[in-house]
């Protein structure tokens, strides 16, 4: 199976399957000496473990990581990174009966169709367990982000038709939600929403926003690995997301230039902008303000609502899908697409570091 490694400079390889034994990442190329404890990667993984509140599947899952090389007294040693969590909680038998049949909303016909096999088992690896793996390379980008003055951070900006109001925006709500909000008022209104949907048999999908503040113009590279193609690429590179918008995103498609052209200025000597309708990348290079990028989360497929499709022998049938599923994923997918800028944006950044002769030269001589 091709596809599992994701970036250039930094690597990121994910491994493992929903009700396999585990789920875990390689992480290469990661630059030597940077401080890293098991506990700066789990307070990412909490942040997407199941069964944290009523609005998640109750699948419960400890998802506690294992670092099984690449750090040695606390610091990375510029080795490969193997992360490890282990499968505790699975129920295979939930998803006996879905092997004869292609459930709609799932990759169920695509694996069949490519590869004549499929792990029927929670989706194997187009289940959302795969994304442990991205969380655990992304909490170690994060760590040298920050230490680069970079700081990098997701929330949910709607459920559903609930979304947030900004002026009420408070960072701090973000991990206290179990929406993932900065509003503590669209926050209630979107569990009640979900709640009453997962009571009907339904689900509901929504909207994330990431932004990213520190990251210095000139980053990105003009062509097929611009910034904004780069970061696009690795958010819908997860499974539930099928649209992104960077900057003002659809919404340039109905303005003049005069409204959308971001106008420069100098301040404190340097270039700055007056507006950010670009979302911080211009030529898929970075302009220097924040990066601005959302991702639009499709509802739960897995619902116990009658459905109809077809079988494996080609017969049409009506469906109602058991075991233990999410009525809404966006919560525990805000530091998943976190964690996919994060890698993305330290990877560009690696590759920027030779973009002029004097840098190499700097550092060489």
């Amino acid at each position: 199976m091709g596809g599992s490694v994701f970036g250039k400079n930094i690597t990121v390889t994910t491994w493992g399957e929903s009700h396999g034994a585990a789920l875990g990442a390689v992480i290469d190329g990661f630059p030597a000496g940077v401080e890293i404890s098991s506990s700066d990667i789990q307070v990412m993984l909490d942040r997407r473990k199941p069964g944290t509140s009523d609005i998640t599947t109750p699948r419960k899952e400890a998802d506690e990581v294992e670092i099984l090389s690449g750090i040695f007294e606390g610091k990375t040693t510029g080795t490969p990174i193997s992360m490890m969590i282990r499968n505790t909680s699975q129920k295979s038998s939930d998803y006996s009966e879905i092997a004869s049949y292609y459930r709609p909303g799932h990759a169920d016909l695509g694996f069949d169709s490519k590869y004549g096999f499929r792990d029927y088992r929670g989706g194997g690896r187009s289940s959302g367990r795969e994304t442990i793996g991205r969380v655990c390379a992304g909490a170690l980008c994060k760590k040298l982000l920050n230490q680069m003055g970079i700081d990098v951070f997701a929330y949910t900006t709607s459920i559903g038709d609930v979304a947030i109001d900004r002026s009420r925006f408070d960072r701090d709500q973000i991990v206290k939600s179990p929406t993932g909000m900065p509003d503590a008022k669209a926050d209630e209104e979107a569990f009640e929403l979900i709640k009453r949907y997962r009571q009907e048999g339904d689900s509901i999908g929504g909207t994330i926003e990431c932004v990213i503040k520190g990251v210095p113009a000139g980053v990105g590279e003009p062509a097929f690995d611009k910034l904004d193609a780069s970061l696009s690429k690795a958010v819908t590179s997860i499974g539930a997301v099928k649209a992104i918008e960077i900057g003002d995103g659809c919404q340039v498609s109905l303005k003049k230039g005069s409204e959308n052209n971001d106008e420069f200025e100098m301040a404190d000597g340097k270039v700055i902008k007056k507006t950010n309708h670009s979302g911080g990348i211009l030529g898929g290079i970075s302009d220097g303000s924040d990066i601005i990028l959302r991702a639009h989360i499709k509802a739960t497929p897995s619902i116990s609502s009658k459905q109809n499709t077809v079988n494996k022998d080609g017969e049409n049938i009506e469906i109602s899908i058991g075991g233990r599923h999410d009525p809404v994923v966006v919560p525990r997918a805000v530091v998943v697409v976190e964690s996919m800028c994060a890698i993305t944006v330290l990877d560009l950044l690696m590759s920027n570091m030779h973009s002029k002769a004097e840098s190499v030269i700097k550092f060489y001589k």
